[in-house]
């Protein structure tokens, strides 16, 4: 993961730097964080378009999964390191992610491996209040 001095975040209802916006909303939905993201990214420069998209697709799963696995989203930043956009998505649970393999077919459960497919890097952090997972996305200008 990047260290902070190469790292430029963009925190909950947050500008770019970081710095707290009391204007923001919350980022609560999958919706709002991809605004977020899209934000963010704008300031960035171009881009290839599929690495946009696998940026929104992997902020879209956290934010479900936390939605769907963990109560909510407690937090959400994004970090923009020199070849990598790492977002960041807290909930209040403490369990971590699990990866089923399935032998029949049958809805959900396809979050997880995508984020893990898509990203160069994957961390969680637990404790007693929840958890966050880090999930570093790379790029190239």
């Amino acid at each position: 993961m990047n260290s902070r001095s190469d790292t430029r975040s963009s925190t909950l209802g947050a500008d770019l730097l970081g710095a707290r916006n009391p204007g923001s909303p919350p980022v609560r939905t999958p919706s709002q964080a991809r605004q977020l993201v899209r934000r963010t990214l704008a300031g960035l420069g171009a881009l290839r378009p599929a690495q946009v998209e696998d940026l929104l697709l992997v902020t879209s799963e956290l934010v479900t999964n936390a939605h769907r696995h963990g109560g909510g989203v407690t937090g959400f930043t994004i970090g923009v390191g020199c070849d990598r956009v790492t977002v960041s998505v807290s909930d209040a649970s403490e369990e971590a992610p699990l990866y089923e393999l399935r032998e029949e077919l049958r809805p959900g459960g396809f979050g997880w491996p995508i984020v893990l497919r898509l990203c160069r890097e994957v961390t969680v952090d637990t404790g007693p209040d929840g958890k966050t997972i880090h999930a570093a996305v790379p790029f190239d200008r």
